[in-house]
């Protein structure tokens, strides 16, 4: 059984609110709950139980045990994906290995996070010994020295940036599950005057964290048939690379692991830039969807900024982005953040995007970035190609 012999039979996302001041598993339960209702799969189905890891449950060694329990699961196979941003789109590929190797049936994709109202992430003396005491503090900071090299070597378009943070708060004022403190319109001059947080990295350029919950029920296609389903969504490629470069010490940061997941996935799909329809693409900051469009293939280096002014990118136009709002406009419930992407995709393959369903619902792309080291670029990437099948 190949990744393509698995089917996404079922999504569902919790609201994302800032400061929700509600328990992290409340979240779980309702990201369940509704899947159980939208698929019609029963609780005592579901054999399998793949959880991001969380900034609220880090330090529970015993995290995807606890949460199964919690929610009533009985479960033959269950485990913590534990790549930051990256830990959605991953559990997709990972989630197709456990039912190709027969260790469930039924598998829920789960990613909870409640960062903004409980942290119990213990920070590391390898980041803070090495940057805390330089000023440099948390991922506006790195993402701010990231431009400036970007800037440096390809100089960057502010245009392209305000495009792109506009199209995304267009797309989150349609979606009701997106943070209500985001979901305000705003203009290119709005953008343009947002307060510096790290030169250049403005206010409007970065996620806000929220707290949140989303979540997949992934079977085998045979059995997806089996049961019913008329409509299902497909993973035909898959790439993933952690620590890109890490034996260059000297390593350009502009250069991402995502160069060879996104190579890795469409090789494995057979397919290429062209033939995606849409794009949801991690973005935790705007530089990071312009360097992602590079490395994936969709404009050549340097030019990614070009490509986003040349490209309608809202959910009517030629190449639908972030149709959600993305993070950036829809809020970052922690490291459930990722799955915040995936399921816009899943949503709108399914036919179920609203007021915003794009045209082309056959293929879109997914990417994931999970970690910000020190002195290289993204501990993790991966990029999914999500097809359907009716």
């Amino acid at each position: 059984m190949a990744l393509t012999d698995s089917a996404i039979v079922g999504f569902a996302e919790a609201k994302t609110a800032l400061k929700s001041g509600r328990d992290i598993w409340e979240f779980g339960a309702e990201v369940l709950s509704s899947l159980i209702e939208y698929t019609g799969i029963e609780q005592d189905e579901i054999d399998g139980m793949l959880i991001n890891g969380s900034m609220t449950g880090a330090g529970n060694p015993f995290w995807s045990q606890t949460t199964a329990d919690y929610l009533g699961l009985e479960l033959d196979f269950c485990q913590t994906v534990d790549i930051g941003g990256s830990s959605a789109v991953g559990a997709v590929a990972r989630a197709a290995a456990a039912l190709d190797a027969g260790l469930c049936s039924t598998i829920l994709l789960l990613n909870i996070d409640t960062e903004s109202s409980e942290q119990n992430a213990r920070m590391r003396s390898f980041q803070d010994e090495f940057t805390y005491s330089h000023g440099m503090i948390g991922p506006p900071a790195e993402f701010g020295l990231l431009s400036q090299r970007y800037d440096h070597l390809y100089g960057l378009d502010f245009e392209a940036l305000a495009k792109l943070a506009v199209t995304q708060r267009n797309h989150a004022v349609m979606n009701d599950k997106a943070c209500e403190k985001l979901r305000k319109p705003i203009t290119v001059d709005d953008y343009m005057n947002s307060r510096v947080i790290a030169d250049p990295i403005r206010l409007l350029d970065c996620v806000m964290v929220c707290d949140g919950g989303n979540g997949l029920l992934m079977t085998t296609k045979k059995r997806a048939k089996e049961k019913g389903f008329s409509k299902f969504v497909v993973p035909l490629g898959y790439g993933e690379r952690t620590n890109y470069q890490v034996a260059n010490n000297l390593t350009d940061i502009t250069e991402t692991g995502h160069l060879v997941a996104g190579q890795k996935a469409f090789a494995q799909a057979k397919l290429t830039p062209k033939d995606i329809g849409s794009l949801q693409l991690y973005d935790d900051f705007l530089i990071a969807l312009i360097i992602k469009l590079e490395m994936l293939g969709f404009a050549k280096r340097g030019h990614g900024a070009d490509f986003v002014k040349e490209h309608n990118l809202a959910h009517d136009g030629d190449l639908p982005l972030n149709t959600g709002g993305g993070q950036i406009s829809a809020g970052q419930p922690g490291l459930a953040g990722g799955g915040v992407n995936l399921i816009e995709s899943v949503r709108q393959l399914m036919g179920q995007g609203g007021e915003r369903q794009i045209k082309n619902q056959y293929l879109s792309l997914v990417t994931g970035i999970g970690g910000i080291p020190y002195g290289r670029n993204w501990s993790t990437s991966t990029a999914l190609i999500l097809g359907t099948e009716a």
